[in-house]
């Protein structure tokens, strides 16, 4: 068929190309060797229909049979494979459909078709690009996106010792699609596993509130004092604060739970000899034991914010503080006027950045307390008085292989934590300036 260079036969060009893969390419562009590229694209995907529905089959009814060593767990695996496949299929299909509506553009407007030897060459230019990045894009759904996925998906089965009906069975055998009722179990049940997740979700709320704050403010406190004062050894006092920030976590948080030991701990042993008095058992009361995770955590992050606000406020034009002085204004006022708001917006990012960051703070919880001490719901649950909800993660997958109910917890948490990773992203210059 010949091709009228007005612009009218685009919906013959595009038709062709919707209902097979480079057809419009041979029957219309005369670009055979695109056209061949895709049309053997489409032929392997069809050659691998088989296969890919008999994936899909097993990806949505996830038989078991050990007999055939069939395992649902890896047909969830490799059903999101087949899925990402797919998903790469249809790029290339939608790819292959916008290369013939260029094509044909261009020959409206030159009036010809391109050469062979001039279309191999642009077509080599074009997709080296693409056959570059070709691996990363592999590698990334491979060991990024199909992993996530399968963890999202797990949140939809009943991935665990126990099957939908309550009977235990192997952990990776019988397994399930139950839709969303982990999530009904997990919010809104009112069984032990509800309050056992409401009580650790408001506590990782408050602790992610109170250890960001207390450790900015505490470290702006320091860094204020430290400017203000003219102390002529601020370069020394500087250099112990950042110490615990700079020390491994894991070595000072052991170190912080044996001296907080109840019955041997230094800090008892202490105000029993010098004092004459018993201490509290630190780490044995749930509360007490939560106040304590926050004291520790302050005394662990501050030294950050103080040199964080210590650069910020040394960046800040003297200028400012010289008018502010000639109109009249006191240290107090400066610093409440001038230095506190410069400080703040130069730093809430990173104030944003904490926050997410201590809401999956592992270690802090983790190698201090261990999630200790028990509650009523532990022995249910696993979850101690101090667990937060990515240690309970832990705990749920380790110990009581409720990896369905982990996953549910993931994606909450991913919930929560998205908007604040997207507000984050969407202030940097390189967005607002559109780099990226």
């Amino acid at each position: 068929m010949q091709l009228k260079d007005d612009g009218s036969s685009a919906k013959t060009v595009k038709t062709a190309a919707c209902c097979f893969m480079g057809l419009s390419h041979i029957l219309y562009l005369k670009d055979y060797i695109k056209g061949i590229f895709y049309g053997l694209v489409e032929l392997a995907f069809i050659a691998c229909i088989p296969f890919i529905f008999g994936k899909l089959s097993d990806l949505v009814t996830l038989p078991y049979s050990q007999a055939e060593s069939r395992f649902p767990v890896f047909m969830l695996i490799d059903g999101i494979l087949v899925l990402s496949i797919i998903a790469i299929f249809i790029s290339i299909y939608v790819i292959s459909v916008r290369s013939a509506n260029k094509s044909y553009v261009d020959y409206c407007r030159t009036k010809r078709f391109s050469a062979q030897k001039t279309s191999l060459s642009e077509n080599a230019n074009n997709a080296f690009p693409l056959l570059g990045m070709a691996p990363c894009v592999i590698m990334l759904l491979v060991f990024v996106v199909v992993p996530l996925v399968f963890s999202v998906a797990v949140a939809f089965t009943n991935f665990g010792p126990v099957d939908k009906n309550g009977v235990a069975h192997g952990v990776a055998n019988d397994i399930d699609w139950v839709g969303g009722q982990n999530f009904k179990e997990l919010l809104f049940s009112g069984t032990t596993w509800s309050k056992g997740f409401a009580r650790i979700a408001i506590w990782t709320l408050v602790w992610a509130v109170l250890s960001t704050f207390t450790c900015y403010f505490g470290g702006l406190l320091v860094a204020v004092q430290l400017k203000e004062s003219g102390i002529k050894l601020a370069g020394i006092f500087r250099f112990i604060f950042i110490l615990p920030y700079a020390v491994p976590s894991v070595i000072t948080m052991l170190v912080w739970k044996n001296m907080l030991n109840g019955t041997f701990g230094i800090v008892n042993r202490t105000l029993k000899q010098v004092f004459h008095i018993a201490g509290p058992q630190w780490l044995g009361d749930a509360h007490l034991a939560q106040v304590m995770c926050i004291v520790i955590n302050l005394w662990a992050g501050f030294g950050y914010f103080m040199m964080l606000s210590m650069g910020t406020m040394t960046a800040i034009s003297q200028d400012l503080f010289e008018a502010a002085k000639i109109d009249g204004a006191n240290n107090r006022q400066i610093l409440r006027h001038i230095t506190m708001p410069l400080v703040l917006y130069q730093t809430m990012p990173l104030i944003i950045m904490s926050f997410t960051h201590n809401i999956n703070n592992f270690g802090i919880i983790y190698f201090l307390t261990g999630g200790a001490p028990k509650v009523a719901d532990s022995t249910t649950t696993m979850a101690g008085g101090t667990d937060i909800l990515v240690t309970w993660i832990y705990n749920l997958t380790m110990t009581l292989q409720r990896y369905n109910y982990a996953s549910v917890i993931a994606v909450l948490i991913f919930v929560v934590l998205a908007p604040f990773a997207v507000y984050q992203f969407m202030n940097t210059k390189a967005y607002k300036e559109g780099e990226v």
